[in-house]
């Protein structure tokens, strides 16, 4: 009986705790909708620039040209050598002193489709060097000029190799937007900072969010593993 009762009293202890904690986080749940659909909007459009990015940079990066290679070389030197909130500041403070003013949604997509680019080129460019030279060499043995074996023979079996990597790269993208709270964007990070703040209960909003980022990822792992699995069958 004795083992009953401490065994009812820590359950039912748990089970206010989670209660408790449910209840102090219910009232500002409506609060996360609009800043996770922020972060759905900037990660997407920062992956789609990431991708044009980073196949532009792959493809002048294996040019035969000197003039391709030598910009893609330094683009990819500065991004990779430098933090990615240090290129958020430099976009979103920077180019102002250009005459170019950007919106924190604009500056934030621009960042990271940018700081994305550059690691997604290594990884196409790794695509390119799976693929045998000799597909190369017949395709234009038969007519085709560099960008025809390019579009036709090479980037189609190329992208059945690059979906695993380029998947990471873009949960990467995605657990990136909280540093775009930094530039005053409403996404979750800075949502939650504004909430504890007021709250003064750190522990429970953070891994509230947390748990929102992790789902997201999730979703987006999954959307992505469908794709590999669709692109195996395709080829």
């Amino acid at each position: 009986m004795t083992t009953a009762s401490a065994d009812a009293t820590s359950y039912s202890g748990m089970y206010g705790a989670v209660d408790g904690w449910w209840n102090q986080i219910e009232a500002y749940l409506p609060l996360f909708l609009p800043a996770a659909w922020i972060v759905i909007q900037v990660t997407v459009l920062s992956i789609l620039l990431s991708w044009i990015c980073g196949l532009v940079c792959a493809l002048a990066k294996t040019s035969p040209y000197r003039v391709f290679q030598a910009p893609a070389e330094f683009y990819l030197w500065f991004v990779r050598g430098t933090p990615l909130l240090t290129q958020i500041f430099l976009v979103y403070f920077g180019l102002p002193q250009f005459g170019v003013r950007l919106d924190p949604f604009t500056a934030g997509v621009i960042a990271l489709g940018v700081n994305g680019g550059a690691y997604v080129a290594e990884i196409i460019r790794g695509g390119l060097m799976s693929i045998p030279k000799g597909q190369r060499e017949s395709s234009m043995a038969l007519g085709m000029s560099y960008w025809q074996s390019m579009r036709r023979i090479v980037l189609p079996q190329v992208v059945r190799v690059i979906i695993p990597p380029i998947t990471n790269d873009a949960a990467t993208t995605l657990k990136n937007t909280s540093l775009l709270s930094t530039i005053t964007i409403m996404e979750l990070m800075l949502q939650t900072q504004i909430i504890v703040n007021s709250t003064f209960q750190p522990f429970e909003f953070y891994i509230l969010v947390s748990l929102i980022y992790l789902a997201m990822t999730t979703v987006l792992m999954l959307a992505m593993r469908w794709a590999e699995k669709k692109h195996a069958i395709a080829y």
